[in-house]
């Protein structure tokens, strides 16, 4: 290993899929972080631009390397974050309930020497969704912490998500097998 690996994100879901590559880590996260981005970016971009934010908000040792990361939900041109309250959650299930999304997940690896992002993206597509369905899963898991207010890996992904291509781990928050290759490819691990 040539850096401690820094992951900036209280996300549990990040931790255990990060935890799941074997590296050693620790977390340390800032509050108050902006996620705003510019008009004009494309999908893609957005996350990247975010994960660059957050990076540049820390401040590293020599021998660190800083993992930063943010998911959106895209669908047909809206971005769909955290949602606000339950009735936002709901909401958002709605849209996308019967549709195929997009979710990105941009990540930054930075060291005091470098910075390098990249984004991942997964295509998701939702069977109809009852109101019962969507009120049942928002009242039970309460997914505000979550863009596009759903996890996969919960309830509303078993009985909903038809189809998945691409990364199901990109959409859990962090798509580790890009993560793992790039930190290859740039000599980090």
């Amino acid at each position: 290993m040539n850096y401690k690996i820094v992951l900036a994100s209280n996300s549990p879901r990040r931790k255990e899929l990060l935890a799941g590559l074997g590296l050693d880590y620790e977390v340390r996260t800032l509050q108050g972080l902006d996620e705003s981005y510019p008009e004009g970016l494309s999908m893609e971009e957005i996350p990247q631009y975010i994960s660059r934010k957050k990076a540049a908000a820390y401040t590293l040792q020599p021998d660190e390397l800083l993992i930063t990361a943010d998911t959106i939900v895209y669908l047909e041109g809206e971005v769909l974050g955290k949602p606000a309250d339950e009735t936002e959650a709901k909401e958002m299930l709605r849209k996308l309930s019967g549709k195929t999304h997009q979710v990105v997940t941009g990540v930054t690896l930075s060291t005091t020497e470098m910075l390098h992002s990249f984004a991942c993206v997964s295509q998701v597509t939702f069977a109809q969704l009852s109101e019962a369905e969507i009120d049942h899963y928002v009242t039970h898991y309460h997914p505000l912490d979550k863009a596009g207010a759903y996890g996969i890996q919960e309830w509303i992904g078993y009985i909903g998500v038809t189809s998945l291509e691409g990364s199901y781990f990109n959409v859990m928050g962090l798509p580790v097998q890009r993560l793992y290759s790039e930190m290859k490819k740039l000599n980090l691990i």
